[in-house]
């Protein structure tokens, strides 16, 4: 069985409240950092754990913390970032709704390291149940004394608030979300200066994800070192992957960093294989901003090694074979998916869900929209594939905030890897325009 450090509870009957949570070991973290460790100390753990952001950019949690400005007479925030609002992606939502505590217990933790007095949880604006279920933790949490004044007689003060967001996927930008937490429109930031410098209320800032949070508690409990010892080489610990699509087994799932890709998707501990009757066809690793990859380089890279779950394995050949470990949306598509509709599909999200603030992204976004619809209804021509890959191109890199690329990436693997059904649905108009029509060409299959 693998490690379980975020689920391992998460079962319990009751875990929600804290007294089941506390009879599990919980909040002896927060005990243990407020009364005995540094904030300096805490914020070397984290570094020691080698834990990287769970929200899709993987940049190691202990490193941002190091880069926080401490100016004399300035409040430090630290904003959790749980609008989770990727398709493909609902582990945060998961964890949230049903051990919040734990999340909590992360919060003080990180917050007491930063020299935070006020954090904020910042929730996608339609789990309005979740949001209920954290702000009844956070109550009972400070009935207790873990949160509020004087934090177990420390001296230490925390007072922890849940804002809903906007229903804005563009919110899960760090800077469009502290937009937002103040009560503006959710529009990205030029960067510099970054939130460690002037983010919240133009204050140094941190934004982590939940489930980066929530490691806190097990890497104070255990110690960094310990938290270092899981996963593969710069990959440590364990990763919650949201596993959908043709798969017998859909949910979510806590994995050590290192498991190969074909037993994550094939062993009955995880998504227990393709559904029955059915092959392997193309593979969205880490929810929909990230390249699609056929069967073929889904399970091996281009050296003929297994491609593992982890950062550094599934981005191994670049763009040209790879794709990333992102936020761990796990979308298995079969031999009866059409990838054509399914990249329309994302294009119409990303047009919907872009700000406008930059024309690559406003206009781009909604050209690919426009081409892959003639495309997927028998109106396109050749011209329109090569087309595609240039209106990605131009979108990519040329945008503030990482939507554009989030747009561009997945229109231009699709093509990459899929080009001859593209060309099919071009020059097949009637027959890939039926109910139910696929492509079934010649495709390498697992």
């Amino acid at each position: 069985m693998a490690k379980k450090i975020l689920t391992e509870h998460i079962n319990v009957p009751g875990i929600e409240t804290f007294d089941v949570y506390r009879k599990q070991g919980g909040y002896t973290a927060v005990e243990k950092a407020i009364k005995t460790m540094t904030p300096e100390e805490v914020v070397e753990e984290a570094k020691k754990s080698g834990v990287r952001g769970r929200g899709g950019a993987g940049f190691p949690m202990g490193m941002k913390w190091g880069f926080l400005a401490k100016p004399e007479g300035v409040p430090r925030y630290l904003v959790c970032n749980a609008d989770e609002s990727e398709p493909g992606t609902f582990k945060d939502h998961h964890l949230m709704k049903s051990i919040p505590h734990l999340l909590i217990e992360g919060m003080i933790i990180s917050s007491y390291a930063l020299g935070a007095n006020k954090s904020f949880i910042y929730v996608r604006g339609e789990l309005m149940y979740v949001i209920r279920i954290l702000e009844k933790a956070i109550e009972e949490a400070k009935a207790q004394g873990f949160l509020g004044k004087n934090i177990l007689g420390s001296g230490y003060d925390l007072e922890l608030i849940v804002q809903p967001g906007g229903g804005a996927y563009i919110c899960g930008e760090e800077t469009a979300l502290l937009e937002s937490l103040e009560g503006k429109r959710g529009n990205p930031r030029n960067k510099p200066p970054f939130p460690a410098v002037k983010g919240l209320y133009q204050s140094p800032t941190v934004v982590n994800n939940v489930e980066s949070i929530a490691n806190m508690s097990w890497i104070i409990n255990n110690g960094g070192d310990a938290y270092a010892a899981i996963g593969i080489g710069r990959s440590t610990g364990t990763k919650l992957i949201s596993a959908s699509g043709h798969i017998e087994k859909p949910g979510v799932y806590e994995i050590e960093l290192g498991v190969s890709v074909e037993e994550f998707l094939n062993s009955d501990e995880y998504c227990g294989g393709i559904r029955k009757g059915h092959h392997l066809k193309a593979l969205v690793a880490g929810g929909s901003s990230v390249p699609i990859l056929p069967a073929h380089l889904i399970m091996k890279t281009a050296n003929g090694e297994d491609r593992l779950m982890s950062y550094e394995s599934l981005s191994d050949g670049g763009f040209a074979t790879g794709t990333m470990l992102g936020s761990g949306g796990f979308i298995v598509f079969d031999e009866t998916a059409c990838i054509v509709r399914n990249t329309w599909n994302f294009s119409r999200f990303y047009h919907h869900e872009s700000c406008g603030q930059c024309s690559p992204c406003r206009e781009g976004t909604g050209w690919m929209e426009k081409v892959l619809h003639r495309i997927e209804h028998g109106h396109g021509s050749m011209h329109d594939v090569d087309l595609l890959v240039d209106i990605s191109k131009k979108i990519e890199g040329n945008t503030i905030c990482p939507l554009g690329d989030a747009a561009a990436w997945p229109v231009a693997s699709a093509i990459r890897h899929f080009r001859d059904e593209f060309v099919w649905h071009i020059t097949n108009p009637h027959e890939a325009t039926q109910p139910g029509a696929v492509y079934r060409g010649e495709m390498e299959l697992a």
